[in-house]
């Protein structure tokens, strides 16, 4: 019976648009259907203040990840893991040839064993001037006092004087050549230290507990410091990161609770929060990035497409359930029953879709009495009886 509808629908579609005068859809005139009357659940729409409601997009990600990268430069001998090893920290991910930091290493120790023979002789040196500093000082004080009685004459003291000052100068330099010497070897240890950090670095571990996700060089190339090798994410909780317009950015606040569409895992949502609002937007696209946690769940992965509507204001709209709603070819309507318990078909124009509501924007005022799920035997015209 219903394929008998659609050619007076067609008509009545028809004689709208020749009408053109007003965007209310008046109701048709198609005669009573003389057949029983078709028992069907009635409901009474109204127009309410509703949420306007933006759906912003974002991508899931970890909430902890990181790029390991080389520190030195060599040839990569070989990755102990690939994409979707689970790893613990410490653990050994690539290898790079350590032979050049290991000569370096081999000529800092070198260095460091000259530099400590150097400061061994500049001790020797510097106990050496001591020793003559004193007898040249012992020997001024005796002729000073030889000079006092008159023992000796005033150019051999002149001559002790200049021994004794020639000494202590002699014992200046020698602790400066120690000073220097000391400095020599802290030098050549911190290269000891250096060139062994570099050997350790050519095994590359990672620095926590989470799994690799990425993979951007092979064995065989050639690292250099900076050099992303492996990406890994941390286990324990991800993130999603939302695209929002500078317009609506002011109705997000930290806390506040969302609900999360991931259609690759679920079309249930998932009840996340709003935990950060990076607060440098994007001077290209005048966007920022909004940050919501969410909590783990089976088949949850990094990258994967989200959408999260949020509240940016209210309105007044009219939503009617979504079963309500018929589709006839291109046709979009719904059945509503008048003063004497007729089944007419209207044409609406939807707008955003809602979880079981659709909002109309016309074709329906409040107080219509609308066929909340009209059945298949249901036509243009049909009496109707209210099911209890």
């Amino acid at each position: 019976m219903r394929k008998l509808v659609l050619p007076a629908l067609l008509a009545f579609a028809l004689l709208i648009f020749s009408v053109q005068c007003s965007e209310k859809i008046e109701p048709g005139t198609t005669p009573v259907d003389s057949g029983p009357a078709v028992s069907v659940r009635v409901v009474d729409v109204r127009s309410a203040v509703q949420p306007v409601l933006y759906e912003a997009v974002g991508t899931v990600r970890a909430r902890l990840s990181a790029t390991v990268s080389s520190k030195l430069m060599g040839t990569i001998q070989a990755f102990n893991v690939k994409e979707g090893d689970d790893v613990k920290k410490g653990d050994l991910l690539v290898r790079i040839d350590d032979r050049q930091v290991a000569a370096q290493l081999d000529q800092a120790r070198a260095a460091l064993a000259e530099a400590k023979r150097a400061e061994a002789g500049a001790v020797s040196a510097r106990i050496a001037a001591e020793a003559g500093a004193q007898r040249a000082r012992l020997s001024f004080e005796r002729n000073r006092t030889m000079l006092e009685g008159g023992a000796i004459t005033q150019e051999m003291f002149e001559t002790v004087d200049a021994q004794h000052k020639q000494a202590r100068a002699s014992l200046a330099q020698a602790k400066a050549m120690v000073e220097a010497a000391r400095f020599r070897v802290k030098q050549a240890q911190a290269a000891v230290e250096a060139a062994t950090v570099a050997r350790k670095d050519a095994n590359v571990l990672a620095p926590f507990d989470g799994q690799v996700t990425a993979k951007q060089a092979d064995a065989g190339a050639l690292a250099s410091p900076g050099m992303p090798l492996l990406t890994l994410e941390r286990e324990g909780g991800y993130r999603v990161d939302l695209v929002v317009p500078e317009t609506h950015i002011r109705a997000v606040k930290t806390g506040l609770p969302v609900a999360v569409r991931i259609p690759a895992v679920s079309e249930i949502p998932i009840r996340g929060t709003v935990d950060v609002i990076v607060p440098s937007g994007d001077q290209g696209s005048r966007t920022f990035v909004v940050q919501v946690g969410i909590p783990v769940i089976d088949g949850l992965r990094s990258g994967m497409f989200a959408r999260v509507p949020l509240t940016i204001g209210e309105q007044k709209t009219l939503r009617i359930p979504r079963s309500a709603v018929v589709h006839e070819g291109q046709l979009t309507g719904v059945f509503i029953v008048d003063a004497g318990n007729i089944a007419r078909f209207r044409l609406i124009r939807t707008g955003r879709d809602y979880d079981d509501s659709v909002e109309v924007i016309s074709g329906i005022e409040d107080e219509t009495r609308l066929v909340a799920q009209p059945p298949a035997q249901l036509s243009n015209g049909a009496a109707v009886e209210f099911a209890k």
